[in-house]
């Protein structure tokens, strides 16, 4: 007989494999592919605003659940790197990459933040 101590270990373990397997789906406009952003931003200039309110949204999201250590103290809009250079810089990435995801743009642009060019 498996005492209710066991049997949550074991559910509980089970529960833990199956979602390791599992991808969290990402949400809103900037869930789309680079070559969506490219034709949004072209045709609806003012769109940009929106994926970078939407990048934005999301690295604060990355920045709070990153691990202590991790990022600490990392700004998001460093002055040497504005909004307006990191729009610039999604627009050139989804322009060089049409086949990736605007999430792919955001990744890399968060590394760059890691580091600002100068």
């Amino acid at each position: 007989m498996i005492r209710p101590i066991g049997l949550a270990i074991v559910l509980g373990a089970g529960c833990a494999f199956s979602a390791a397997g599992q991808t969290d789906k990402i949400v809103g406009v900037g869930a789309v592919p680079c070559a969506q952003f490219s034709a949004e931003v072209a045709r609806t200039p003012t769109a940009e605003r929106d994926f970078l309110a939407w990048t934005q949204g999301f690295m604060s999201g990355a920045l709070i659940r990153s691990p202590p250590g991790v990022d600490e103290g990392l700004d998001l809009t460093p002055p040497g790197f504005p909004l307006p250079r990191q729009a610039e810089f999604l627009r050139s990435y989804c322009q060089a990459h049409p086949e990736r995801d605007f999430m792919d743009a955001v990744h890399a642009l968060y590394r760059t933040l890691r580091a600002p060019p100068t």
